[in-house]
């Protein structure tokens, strides 16, 4: 199975004009489920690429917390929350 093939989202359109994206993904070891919040007009491909770009961030970011470090400059991403299953 693909890494796209495994990501699967719904988006609801905001007053504001955003999309509000909910993803799943399916993983054999661990599910797990997020929200994503993206400009207006965004195809499927430019979602699927924004949620596997977020979450290399995220786990990039990751890295550096568990040794003490800062220097790829992490900061809270309030657009984009990762949850498990």
């Amino acid at each position: 199975m693909r890494e796209s093939d495994r990501i699967q989202f719904t988006a609801k359109q905001l007053s504001s004009g955003n999309l509000q994206v909910k993803f799943y993904i399916q993983h054999a070891d661990k599910p797990s489920y997020g929200y994503l919040l993206i400009e207006a007009g965004c195809t499927e491909e430019e979602i699927r690429n924004e949620i596997k770009s977020r979450l290399a961030r995220r786990e990039d970011s990751g890295m550096d917390l568990l040794r003490f470090t800062f220097k790829n400059q992490w900061k809270d991403d309030h657009q984009f929350y990762y949850y498990s299953a």
